[in-house]
């Protein structure tokens, strides 16, 4: 049987992990900057702590863990009646306790609600770690990719969104991505429901607003008309949808909009205080935006790469009640995530990487008889000391073979100590690139090197 992974999977080369590290670096060096400390979570959690957390549409991806056949014996379990529920959307003990983890959100509410008392707050951490959706795989949409997330819980300023909004800048310039932050509020959304007749058309709203930049106003109009609106308030809605201009132009106009509506007048007030923080044209309100998920409750964000056709590579929001769905109420928080798999599809898409990031070894010394290749293993652990990345051919070999083994590994520099460089003490370095040779004496190889690859000490 040929070998194969599940649909929606990748394996990593080398070239591509590297590459994905830089990414993995770059946003761990800014969280870090901001005061985000480490965290990580189980690969699976209890199936109770992750369902009816996603709304109606995300439950629908978690992907679910049957049970071990040894685990449990005393249940009984009906497999027929037991996997009928499971495939028609239902959970049962008998078939399914667990599922893999769909976001890092909510495993962190999870982590939070069980540790409260002995955490320090405001609590920041950052958590970079996979996650998995039972999505329909396509460019820029797997079922298994890796989240980036940097949450603060336990502070109801809206200072949090501000540095968030900053980590989000600061990301993204510092890997060369041009991006739009759009920013709206879950308020404002809100308020829309109200002035549609009522609070409880909340969800059906915002999970067809969230579709619009997927389907269009028509097919969204279509929906909100399916889940029961009438056509005075879809009209009120289509209106909202068409507020335009700049960011002053666009609150101005929501304010005659939305009226002496109170939870609308909330949701301006806070996102005018975000936006007033920033200096940026990447920061856009966008009323469009609804993150279609239940728990958050004020500020959301999306990122999308300018000049690229791919979704959202970053989203977050404020949730100041999802800690109460474990029974640790009034523990407010707000979150970021950065899609990294997207991240890099943008980044290989307009050629962003450093040539830096491709490089593995540094240097290959040839394998040119025993006695030889003993010198370069010890020269070698000098030069790993120094942070140079290193290696000897694995067996004596032609010039030729060991001359396209550093090729194939894009491997800069190569070190030839045959018999006359063993008795003088001396190494020659070729650049591979330029063609230029050089005789180093032995005691100075790695200081040599160093300079080279710009390596400080």
């Amino acid at each position: 049987m040929k070998p194969s992974i599940p649909q929606g999977t990748r394996d990593f080369n080398a070239e591509t992990v590297r590459k994905r590290n830089y990414i993995f670096n770059s946003i761990r060096q800014v969280f870090e900057l901001y005061g985000f400390q480490p965290l990580e979570t189980p690969t699976m959690e209890n199936l109770d702590t992750l369902m009816g957390k996603y709304g109606e549409e995300g439950d629908k991806l978690i992907f679910k863990i049957l049970n071990n056949g040894l685990e449990r014996p005393e249940k009984h379990v009906r497999a027929k009646e037991d996997f009928e529920k499971v495939l028609a959307g239902k959970n049962t003990a008998g078939i399914t306790e667990r599922a893999l983890r769909y976001d890092l959100t909510i495993p962190f509410a999870r982590y939070v609600a069980m540790n409260h008392g002995q955490l320090t707050f405001p609590f920041k951490r950052y958590q970079i770690q996979p996650v998995w959706r039972a999505d329909k795989p396509q460019r820029g949409r797997y079922r298994e990719f890796c989240q980036c997330d940097a949450d603060v819980v336990g502070s109801k300023s809206l200072l949090n969104e501000v540095e968030l909004a900053g980590i989000y800048a600061t990301v993204f310039a510092k890997l060369g991505i041009a991006v739009e932050i759009k920013i709206n509020n879950r308020k404002i959304l809100a308020a829309l429901a109200e002035l549609c007749g009522g609070a409880d058309k909340m969800m059906d709203i915002t999970i067809a607003i969230d579709k619009l930049d997927k389907i269009g106003l028509d097919k969204v109009k279509e929906e909100l008309a399916q889940r029961g609106l009438q056509p005075q308030q879809i009209e009120l809605i289509e209106k909202y949808l068409a507020i335009d201009g700049g960011n002053e132009e666009k609150l101005q106009q929501l304010s005659l909009l939305i009226g002496e509506n109170e939870t609308g007048k909330k949701g301006l007030e806070e996102l005018s205080f975000v936006l007033n923080y920033q200096n940026n044209p990447a920061f856009v309100a966008d009323f469009t935006l609804a993150r279609g998920l239940n728990y958050y409750t004020g500020t959301i964000f999306e990122v999308k790469a300018v000049g690229v056709n791919m979704g959202s590579i970053g989203g977050g929001g404020r949730y100041d009640d999802l800690t109460g769905l474990f029974g640790v109420p009034n523990l407010p928080g707000v979150g970021i995530s950065f899609g990294v798999d997207r991240i890099y599809d943008v980044m290989e898409e307009l050629k962003l990487f450093p040539e830096a990031v491709q490089t593995g070894t540094q240097l290959l010394f040839f394998n040119l008889g025993e006695a030889e290749s003993k010198n370069a293993f010890e020269l070698a652990q000098q030069l790993r000391a120094r942070k140079i990345r290193c290696e000897i051919y694995h067996e004596q070999a032609k010039f030729d073979k060991q001359f396209k083994y550093a090729e194939k590994k894009n491997i800069p520099y190569i070190a030839i100590i045959g018999s006359k460089e063993l008795q003088e003490g001396i190494c020659n370095v070729k650049d591979l690139q330029k063609g230029e040779q050089t005789t180093v004496q032995q005691a100075e190889l790695a200081g040599h090197l160093q300079n080279l690859l710009h390596i400080a000490e």
